[in-house]
C-alpha cells in the first residue's frame, strides 16, 4: 500500500516554512538536505524536517497540502508546535 505525505520543513532558524506533499518522504527530505533541486528550498536552505502527516491516497494528501498552504503562517507555527514542540527534526522518525 502506497503512503502519501505532507510535510512542513524550515531552515536551521526556523524562521522560513515550507510545506510539501511527496509519496516517498525519505527521499524527499534526502532532496532537500543535498540541495538536488534548485528552487525555494535550497535557497533558504530549507533543511529540517519538523512536521509530516501520512495519507493513503493522494488525493487526500494534496487537499490537506492546500489547506495547510493556504492557511496563514501561525497556523502552520501552531501546527507544527503542538505536534514537535522543540522543533527537532523528525528525519529519524519516519
Amino acid at each position: 500500500m502506497n503512503q502519501f505525505y505532507v510535510y512542513i520543513m524550515t531552515n536551521q532558524y526556523n524562521t522560513v516554512l515550507y510545506t510539501g506533499v511527496t509519496n516517498n518522504l525519505a527521499r524527499r527530505v534526502e532532496e532537500h538536505k543535498n540541495k538536488s533541486v534548485a528552487g525555494f528550498t535550497t535557497k533558504y536552505n530549507i533543511t529540517k524536517l519538523v512536521y509530516f502527516e501520512a495519507f493513503d491516497n493522494p488525493a487526500s494528501a494534496i487537499a490537506r497540502e492546500k489547506q495547510l498552504k493556504g492557511g496563514s503562517r501561525q497556523k502552520k507555527l501552531d501546527l507544527v508546535s503542538a505536534a514537535n514542540p522543540r522543533w527537532q527534526d523528525l528525519t529519524d522518525d519516519f
